[in-house]
């Protein structure tokens, strides 16, 4: 081999490692910009992609297409406020302390139902000192910037008190309550108000899109946290008029099932609550067009989810959650099995489904990996880091965890979960009924195999009731005023459609 050759066999040898090293890198030595949208009572099965035939939504349909779908993403409660603290905090919401939605009673003394039991106390807001996403983005060089539902606390605890730079419309509501709710004026200190009719999640998508416009040039974290799609049920006339006439074409109409002591949703046909997914899905489309506009969209880690399952019990009951079981205030798998998409093109190879079990405090601890950062001292970080899943390497089984102390106002009782592999435990407080499901065989949770699998219900329950110690959760108490005679809001009727 001559001189010549060997320097040239030199040259491409060097390129080939340097190209390796700088890929190798992409996870630890760049700073992927981020945007996360998280949606408000939406269910998994709302989403194209996830098999909703009424609904559309091409826009999170894409991020599906070009990144990856989770199949078992979780939200870590089927209420609100807890999810939202641990997305916020990478903790279990038991360790938050903010174990319900914020704005029900905040102790035993103050329950006024006729239940079996007095539901758990929980905290009202999420503490200054918590280490949150955005406090560990901005170490890292961020620009951080919040839209849409906090519902994290009182204000002094709002998203500008928590490591959000900017703060568009993040207050104490758990809804749009304020003003015209969904349409200008909001009548939110948080948001100014727009022309009038503006609509709440183009807004919130135009403040983003200017964010991403203005930082550009550096590291930006987006937190898009939708007020849709809870209630009130409200939406643009020309997409209801859309989904009327859908509705009708494809000779839809309401059917109902039983989720005890609940009438639940059987078909997608409520035209506003389609209308309300589609505006929030042109929303999404909005800030993803903004990513390419700039060209930003290939070293943008964009992560779509929602708090909990959809409204399928109670609230108008909007939606249907099938094949999954019951919907948000529920531990079924519809009230806590949610849409979760993953695009990063820069790393992430497109149109990939993975089906491992994932939930809310993982989102933290991804952060943390792709932006080389450490959590700060004596930290708790109980989720794990999606980078090996992303990257297609070995990930380690583990158990997730329910602990919901609380009476939901969709019906749902307080109780315990645990999800180890394929199976499904469920412990329900009021008379320590167990329930196991094994949902690579019974996803729709219609067969109860604790009897017959006892080993299995065994371990499990053995291993939730060491992780409810190791968390401090809170437990429910016998409640001594409770009258068997009378009824309670957990048997509210079905209200018409």
């Amino acid at each position: 081999m001559n001189t010549r050759t060997i320097i040239a066999f030199c040259q491409i040898a060097f390129g080939c490692l340097l190209w390796l090293a700088n890929h190798a890198s992409a996870f630890s030595d760049s700073k992927p910009n981020v945007v996360v949208f998280l949606v408000d009572d939406l269910g998994q099965r709302d989403i194209g992609c996830y098999g909703s035939t009424f609904y559309e939504t091409p826009n999170v349909d894409r991020l599906a297409k070009e990144g990856a779908k989770f199949t078992s993403g979780y939200a870590a409660c089927p209420v609100c406020s807890p999810t939202r603290a641990s997305l916020m905090t990478g903790m279990w919401p038991q360790r938050t302390g903010i174990t319900d939605y914020i704005g029900a009673p905040l102790k035993p003394e103050g329950w006024k139902r006729n239940t079996k039991l007095l539901p758990a106390p929980y905290t009202d807001r999420l503490s200054l000192e918590a280490p949150t996403l955005a406090k560990a983005m901005k170490s890292a060089g961020y620009a951080t910037f919040f839209a849409g539902k906090w519902h994290l606390g009182p204000e002094g605890w709002w998203p500008e008190n928590q490591g959000f730079d900017i703060n568009r419309g993040g207050i104490d509501k758990g809804g749009p309550y304020g003003g015209n709710k969904y349409f200008s004026p909001y009548g939110n200190p948080r948001l100014k108000d727009g022309p009038d009719g503006e609509h709440l999640p183009d807004r919130l998508a135009s403040e983003t899109s200017a964010f991403i416009r203005e930082n550009k040039d550096k590291p930006f974290f987006a937190y898009l946290s939708f007020y849709s799609v809870h209630t009130p049920l409200m939406a643009r006339e020309d997409l209801r008029l859309k989904y009327e006439a859908k509705r009708k074409r494809l000779g839809l109409e309401a059917k109902w099932g039983r989720e005890e002591p609940r009438d639940v949703r059987l078909v997608q046909e409520h035209a506003v609550y389609a209308a309300m997914v589609e505006a929030m899905d042109q929303a999404v489309g909005k800030v993803l067009n903004t990513l390419d506009e700039l060209g930003l969209a290939e070293d943008t880690l964009v992560i779509f989810t929602s708090d909990n399952g959809g409204l399928s019990t109670s609230e108008g009951w909007p939606t249907s959650n099938l094949p999954l079981r019951g919907g948000k205030g529920w531990l079924y798998e519809g009230g806590i099995r949610e849409p979760f998409l993953v695009r990063w093109p820069k790393v992430l190879a497109a149109s990939r489904e993975i089906d491992t079990p994932i939930s809310s405090p993982d989102v933290f601890a991804t952060m943390l990996d792709i932006t080389s950062s450490k959590p700060i001292a004596n930290q708790i970080v109980d989720g794990q880091s999606l980078v090996p899943l992303l990257k297609g390497t070995p990930f380690p089984e583990r158990a997730l965890f329910w602990h919901y102390p609380h009476y939901g106002n969709q019906g749902g009782a307080p109780g315990a979960a645990i999800r180890k592999g394929k199976w499904k435990l469920i412990e329900w407080f009021e008379d320590a009924k167990v329930e196991l499901y094994n949902l690579d065989e019974d996803l729709s949770e219609k067969k109860n195999v604790a009897s017959s699998e006892t080993a299995v219900a065994d371990s499990m329950l053995e291993e939730l009731h060491a992780w409810q110690k190791s968390v401090g959760a809170q437990f429910p108490v016998v409640n001594a005023s409770y009258d068997a005679n009378k009824q309670d809001g957990r048997f509210a009727a079905r209200k018409a459609n």
